[in-house]
């Protein structure tokens, strides 16, 4: 898989912000402290949020990405992610599969679209519409969605050699799998947990 220079080879997906009640303090202090860190990719994920209290919770997360020149895509619907003035947006694998056309963004030609794939139909379809990168799960034991059952090395590689698009392995990883997810034909690992408690 090529280099995308766009890309950093390391997604933070953010960890539920709630409930917190301090109105995103702890949150927000801890995405500072791992963009010191060096994440410079970084996906707001708080399904539990109203879409009121998640533009909040943006608007403070970008003042932050920005600081240090990262990139946050909101996960929400693509007309969400546009009025929040996102870099882009993730798609759960349910929009993904309801898009029939890449989802429009502006006309900035740094807008990331990502999707959420677990299987190869989902993988094509990322791949037909024309996303940017995509993420593949489970591949190892997660303990965000214990119930889910990984597919195991083998089968992430097979997945990940049927399409030319960027995936990033997601489910138990490590940085320290980073090479082993491109041995394997991927791009980079996401994570929720070892990238947010650094």
């Amino acid at each position: 898989m090529s280099q995308d220079n766009r890309l950093p080879e390391r997604y933070l997906i953010t960890p539920s912000p709630m409930p917190a009640g301090d109105g995103g303090v702890a949150f927000l202090a801890r995405l500072d402290r791992v963009l010191q860190a060096g994440i410079r990719l970084v996906q707001l994920r708080a399904p539990e949020l109203d879409a009121t209290a998640y533009a909040r919770l943006f608007a403070q997360a970008q003042v932050y990405c920005r600081r240090y020149d990262a990139t946050l895509l909101a996960n929400t619907t693509s007309e969400h992610a546009q009025i929040l003035g996102a870099q882009g947006v993730h798609l759960s694998s349910a929009r993904l599969m309801a898009c029939r056309v890449r989802p429009p963004g502006p006309l900035d030609a740094g807008y990331l679209v990502s999707a959420a794939c677990h299987d190869l139909p989902q993988l094509l379809h990322a791949v037909q519409i024309g996303v940017d990168f995509v993420t593949l799960s489970p591949v190892q034991a997660t303990l965000t969605h214990p119930e889910a059952r990984p597919m195991g090395w083998q089968a992430f590689a097979e997945l990940v050699g049927q399409v030319s698009v960027p995936v990033f392995a997601l489910g138990g990883m490590r940085c320290e799998d980073l090479a082993r997810v491109k041995q394997a034909g991927g791009y980079g690992i996401a994570a929720i947990n070892s990238l947010w408690n650094v």
